[in-house]
């Protein structure tokens, strides 16, 4: 017979285990997710300098879908890994998830696109933060679904996905209707290059 799990809201992880170990750091994001209020919140405003310096770095929209599924494969290591060390399935200090749940709902933002206009960029990053944490808070059908059912790192990393493909897509609508550059083109798949 399996041992209860832990309520992840009544367990308190000290500080100690969170800095000692490299599997902690990565899952609290660096220990944002130790923040005693909202860490869920904290680690997305955590991950925000993360996307700051991809977006400095201004990659092409393949190679940044390939670096978010890298991160999003390594997350559900990381995530089971910490989980199963803590016995506390998805605990509320385990950000990792919305560290990639941020730079997923980003990718309407990404200069080589071409669809943000500069001037508005952090307006973009400020509806991109409050609509990733609606989602990921609210979970509407079928994230609530998929959060209860599924297990282990996979499930701890997939609401989060699912809430920012979510607010990714509202995201686009608020960007094509209000941000887009006056010089914008549509025509043509020329901004899957990066060249826009």
């Amino acid at each position: 017979m399996s041992e209860p799990k832990k309520d992840k809201n009544a367990v308190r992880i000290p500080p100690s285990i969170v800095w000692r170990s490299p599997v902690h750091l990565l899952a609290f994001w660096l220990g944002s997710g130790l923040s005693p209020k909202a860490p869920g919140t904290a680690g997305t405003l955590a991950a925000i300098p993360l996307w700051l310096l991809l977006r400095h770095f201004s990659p092409s929209l393949p190679l940044y879908l390939a670096l978010l599924a890298v991160l999003f494969v390594c997350g559900c290591w990381i995530c089971g890994e910490s989980a199963r060390r803590l016995g506390v399935h998805d605990y509320g200090g385990i950000v990792f998830d919305e560290v990639v749940g941020l730079l997923v709902t980003c990718i309407p933002l990404l200069p080589a696109l071409g669809w943000l206009d500069a001037e508005y960029r952090h307006w973009g990053l400020a509806a991109a933060f409050l609509l990733f944490r609606l989602f990921d808070i609210w979970k509407p059908w079928p994230i609530a679904w998929f959060d209860r059912r599924v297990e282990g790192g996979f499930g701890i990393m997939l609401d989060d996905l699912l809430a920012a493909v979510y607010a990714g897509a509202l995201l686009c609508v608020l960007v094509f209707s209000f941000w887009l550059p006056r010089n914008f083109n549509c025509s043509g798949a020329h901004w899957l290059h990066g060249a826009c």
